[in-house]
């Protein structure tokens, strides 16, 4: 009997002494890599001679790797930042194909996260909202005979992002993690008709955002 009694106490002392080393923890690094499906944005039919005719320009759907910053408030809330690349190319697309040129896309986010449940559980998803930017870097192109590069540019994005975080080993300051990210960028508005209403008419606009959705995966380390 006094052996069963060591024996549970043992194990609820481990337990406590386990969860609180990660209530003490108040940073969370992570370093992701996954694959990125992009999709760009339309506009008017440009005629290449020997090309074809174009009319939308995408970033190829490529792997893409990231890393994270945050800070715990609670067990529960996290603020911090992201960075995220995706290297690919940039694709022509109309009567036909063509690619324009390589291009990296750059991710720049502060973010906040909601985690579920105690932190001291195996699995727990998350919700992350971020605000920041993404840039999308200079291309160089031939056109002809003549190398040209085409600037690159910075625009305001949001991020959306849910998962779940897996602490499966015998240290709560390790573990791993697997994500959904959806990442718009504004890039332009189209005329997009007229709209009357009591107080007049107004010409409306049709915005374009560059979408990215990445499904990424990696560790997390608390410290």
């Amino acid at each position: 009997m006094f052996r069963k009694t060591l024996l549970v106490a043992l194990a609820v002392g481990l337990a406590a002494a386990s969860s609180a080393q990660a209530q003490s923890s108040k940073f969370e690094i992570s370093a992701v890599a996954g694959w990125t499906f992009s999709d760009g944005v339309d506009g008017p039919a440009v005629s290449v001679p020997g090309e074809g005719t174009f009319n939308r320009i995408d970033p190829k759907d490529s792997f893409s790797w990231g890393l994270r910053f945050g800070y715990l408030l609670t067990e529960n809330h996290e603020i911090g930042a992201l960075f995220d690349m995706q290297p690919t190319e940039l694709e022509l697309s109309g009567t036909g194909t063509a690619t324009l040129g390589d291009i990296n896309i750059f991710n720049y986010h502060a973010y906040y996260t909601y985690t579920f449940l105690n932190i001291d559980a195996v699995a727990r998803p998350y919700l992350l909202i971020g605000l920041g930017a993404t840039n999308f870097s200079s291309v160089d192109v031939t056109l002809g005979d003549t190398p040209q590069s085409v600037g690159g540019s910075t625009e305001f994005s949001g991020t959306l992002a849910g998962g779940v975080k897996l602490f499966p080993f015998a240290s709560p300051k390790f573990g791993l993690r697997a994500e959904v990210r959806f990442t718009p960028t504004y890039i332009k508005s189209d005329p997009g008709g007229w709209w009357c209403g009591y107080w007049g008419c107004y010409l409306t606009e049709d915005p374009q955002y560059a979408n990215q959705w990445e499904l990424n995966g990696g560790f997390v380390l608390r410290l």
